[in-house]
């Protein structure tokens, strides 16, 4: 199979999985190196397929539905309290799309999430426990953005106003 084609199998592969697909899965099944398809999902990209990379392997977003709001959160606190600011958020349906911190030399560093259920945090932080990764919120003492996937702004507000009560939304 030439380049070419197998991109095209990479996007459709990935388009057509529920869940994400990990650069290893799609080099198995290609008969590649995980280099080769990260190579190509950067290639993918470059040609303006919507792919993006989060803790679990590569998906095509699908929190940009039409009828849903997208609005972004600036919370702060501890990295002990993360799974409980996530399971938070997706106990009342919405999606955390990703999370952003502000950093001194590199601007915004942004982490692509795409956590829909309790399962995604736990998956989430498990993958954080097993490795000796940092939070990007360590970066910044906490602080950081998520976007966030909601039905309606009404639903936005909703989160925000709980988010607020548990103490998790930076104080103006």
């Amino acid at each position: 199979m030439d380049a070419t084609k197998r991109r095209e199998r990479i996007f459709e592969i990935i388009r057509q999985s529920n869940a994400p697909v990990s650069a290893s899965a799609l080099a198995k099944e290609l008969g590649v190196s995980r280099q080769v398809i990260v190579g190509d999902i950067a290639l993918l990209r470059a040609q303006g397929r919507e792919i993006i990379a989060t803790a679990r392997g590569y998906m095509i977003p699908s929190f940009r539905e039409a009828n849903q709001y997208i609005g972004k959160m600036a919370c702060c606190h501890h990295a002990e309290n993360t799974i409980e600011e996530l399971c938070l958020i997706v106990d009342l349906g919405a999606t955390v799309v990703d999370v952003i911190v502000e950093h001194e030399l590199y601007g915004e560093i942004t982490g692509q999430l795409n956590i829909k259920t309790r399962d995604d945090a736990d998956a989430f932080i498990t993958r954080i426990n097993a490795s000796e990764v940092r939070l990007l919120s360590a970066l910044t003492q906490g602080v950081h953005l998520h976007t966030l996937a909601c039905r309606n702004k009404a639903h936005f507000e909703e989160i925000k106003h709980a988010l607020n009560i548990a103490g998790f939304l930076v104080q103006s």
